[in-house]
């Protein structure tokens, strides 16, 4: 069963879909800044995964249905007038908190069309994790932009391309062109921070995981996944690169499935909204033990709060995380 901590993963094949599933760098609070001037008036035609589509005029007023879409918006400056899961979103992702009284319209993967309806949005943006009669029925009440969640053949590009096409939409060029840049600006200083402390090419390994009776299953993030793409992108080399699916580049695995893995630097999230899957669920676990970068004390959780699905926000926060964890 998904939860709400989780991408969904619909179309993908079934051990993906079930397995489907966190400090900001910098002091400034994205939700504090002033409501952005759009950068234009008429029509506005954009791309998206299903064709091209026009909008009468920027869209102000935005339904979001996925975390990672709403992160990028309120990089731009734009609160979602409705949202899918607002408590869960903001106990994931506290580096781009939203109003917690900001409309919920149910979960993700079940949005509530009435709800949807009732706030008279510009646009819904989702991603094509929904399934495609659900969007045809948003699509009867409000324009919709589909997005896949991620490209794990290019992630970091695809993001760009996410946050340029919101941009787009909703008439903030300007302050994706920025977010773009100082995301750029993050990875350089954290690619220089490694390098100086002799971590150029050092090999890491990104992990989540959850508890499910009594038995922990992992999830490896392959150079397909955003934080994959991000800690390579700073001089880092990923360990674990096979069995990524093609959206999130994401892989399954268990603590036996670990011993593949050999003297690297092992970086997970974790959140205190549910149990630590390895330092409460692997403890005492003999094989977790014996690994030999859990022996050389080579673990490390990086801070609640960084969406591992986002955008530049929570990709600098992880190059934030990166660094003081490893240099």
């Amino acid at each position: 069963m998904r939860t709400p901590t989780r991408p969904l993963l619909a179309g993908a094949t079934a051990a993906v879909a079930a397995l489907a599933l966190a400090a900001c760098g910098t002091t400034e609070d994205p939700t504090a800044q002033a409501a952005p001037e759009t950068t234009a008036s008429g029509p506005v035609t954009y791309t998206d995964e299903r064709g091209e589509h026009t909008l009468d005029a920027p869209a102000t007023d935005v339904v979001s249905l996925e975390w990672g879409l709403t992160e990028n918006l309120v990089a731009l400056g734009v609160e979602p007038a409705g949202q899918a899961d607002v408590a869960g979103y903001n106990t994931w992702n506290t580096v781009a908190p939203i109003d917690e009284g900001t409309p919920d319209v149910g979960m993700r993967g079940e949005p509530s069309l009435d709800a949807i309806s009732a706030l008279e949005p510009d646009l819904v943006v989702t991603t094509t994790d929904v399934p495609e009669n659900v969007i045809a029925q948003i699509e009867e009440v409000a324009p919709v932009l589909a997005l896949r969640g991620s490209d794990g053949a290019d992630p970091l590009g695809y993001m760009r391309e996410t946050v340029t096409t919101l941009g787009e939409v909703t008439g903030t060029q300007d302050e994706a062109t920025q977010a773009l840049a100082d995301f750029d600006a993050k990875v350089a200083e954290g690619e220089k921070a490694l390098a100086e402390a002799g971590l150029d090419g050092a090999q890491f390994a990104m992990a989540d995981g959850w508890i499910a009776n009594g038995t922990v299953s992992v999830r490896m993030y392959t150079p397909g996944s955003f934080f994959g793409a991000v800690g390579e992108a700073v001089g880092l080399e990923d360990a674990w690169t096979e069995g990524g699916d093609p959206d999130y580049g994401l892989a399954q695995t268990d603590v036996e499935g670990l011993t593949k893995l050999g003297d690297v630097q092992f970086v997970y999230a974790a959140n205190d909204a549910e149990a630590d899957p390895f330092a409460d669920g692997l403890k005492g676990n003999k094989v977790w033990e014996q690994l030999p970068f859990v022996a050389a004390g080579d673990v490390h959780r990086i801070p609640d709060g960084i969406w591992m699905f986002g955008g530049p926000l929570s990709g600098a926060a992880y190059v934030d995380a990166l660094v003081d964890a490893l240099a």
